[in-house]
């Protein structure tokens, strides 16, 4: 079956539902397709102890403050998940959830979307799948060979499962120190955090609201031909969020340089040294979650689509939604992304009318 819609949004997670709420003051026919059954975007999928780096009245999507969480200054990952369920049906958008969208193409003027459930030809598209769903692992040598377990930011859920074993957790972001400092406080896993370079740690009263302020600001001055302040790149890697903070001032977030290679029972450093471990944690990123762009061939380097703001440069009437700021300032969160929904309705309302 064939739907005629204005605009399909793919992805209904935070940036699908922020261009939903501008979609639908503007009046359009539109549908938001879903691949995850339930609503909360990629937060459903989050580790046990995650809470966001913004007191929830700074953390809201248009139209809608997040209401605070009891007994807790940032809201955990539940609580995000409640309050994007909320939106969706105080808003009353039209979300079909477990509606895995396989490609958008062009045809006879209009772009076909094409999921597992049906077809959709629209007249403009609102592309907003994150990366969640596409977890990068580096090329390290000897990760064929390691035998203990393997897994990435986005299969970790607590320590409860690590107890008693000898833990390697990589990366230098805000997920690689959150993880290693949930499982050095718990206190029965032997925990080793690795980083590319020594952790850059943020002060510690800034947060998301101020990142996002931060990210604003080099835009603007981009965009006016000013000088790169190196917007949040320049303040550090990593949000001291409280878990985070106690964890560095207790001692336990010691971080050592990258091992030179894997081994079937641990990891052998620079110097030859090994260190067993029974499991290592990838928090090494994500890559945009774009294979169902592919038909249109709109890819430019490092994986990225070339866009003026959030407009696909080679399709007008494609836009691309909550991947980062190449898709416009601390879009890829909460607090960010309602700016840049309206940003892409409005020139998708100047394309339609």
């Amino acid at each position: 079956m064939t739907h005629d819609m204005d605009v399909v949004v793919v992805g209904g997670g935070q940036a699908g539902l922020a261009a939903g709420y501008h979609l639908r003051r503007q009046g359009f026919d539109f549908a938001v397709l879903d691949g995850d059954p339930a609503p909360g975007g990629s937060w459903q999928h989050m580790w046990d102890s995650l809470h966001m780096f913004s007191p929830a009245g700074y953390s809201s999507l248009p139209g809608h403050l997040m209401p605070a969480q009891a007994g807790e200054t940032y809201p955990n990952a539940g609580h995000v998940v409640n309050y994007l369920a909320d939106y969706e049906k105080r808003y009353t958008l039209p979300v079909q959830h477990g509606t895995r969208v396989r490609s958008v193409r062009r045809d006879a003027g209009r772009l076909l979307v094409e999921a597992d459930s049906g077809t959709w030809r629209a007249r403009a598209v609102i592309s907003a799948t994150g990366s969640w769903s596409r977890p990068f692992l580096p090329a390290v040598p000897g990760r064929s060979v390691f035998t203990g377990r393997q897994l990435h930011t986005v299969n970790y859920r607590s320590p409860a499962e690590f107890v008693g074993q000898c833990v390697i957790v990589v990366g230098g972001g805000n997920s690689g120190a959150q993880i290693a400092a949930d499982l050095a406080h718990d206190g029965r896993v032997d925990v080793t955090w690795v980083t590319l370079r020594p952790p850059r740690f943020l002060a510690d009263d800034i947060d998301g609201r101020a990142l996002f302020d931060v990210a604003t600001a080099r835009r603007r001055a981009l965009d006016a031909g000013l000088t790169d302040t190196g917007g949040v790149a320049s303040l550090g890697d990593i949000v001291a969020v409280p878990p985070v903070r106690a964890a560095r001032d207790a001692g336990l977030l010691k971080a050592k340089p990258m091992f030179g290679r894997l081994t079937a029972d641990g990891v052998q450093w620079a110097d030859g040294n090994r260190t067993g471990a029974d499991a290592v944690v990838w928090c090494t990123g994500f890559r945009p979650a774009l294979s169902h762009l592919a038909p249109m061939d709109l890819r430019g380097p490092r994986g990225h689509i070339p866009t003026n703001g959030t407009r696909a440069l080679d399709e007008p009437r494609l836009h691309l939604l909550g991947y980062g700021d190449w898709t416009g300032p601390a879009s890829a969160t909460l607090i960010g992304v309602g700016r840049t929904a309206r940003d892409a309705v409005r020139e998708i309302t100047g394309l339609l009318t």
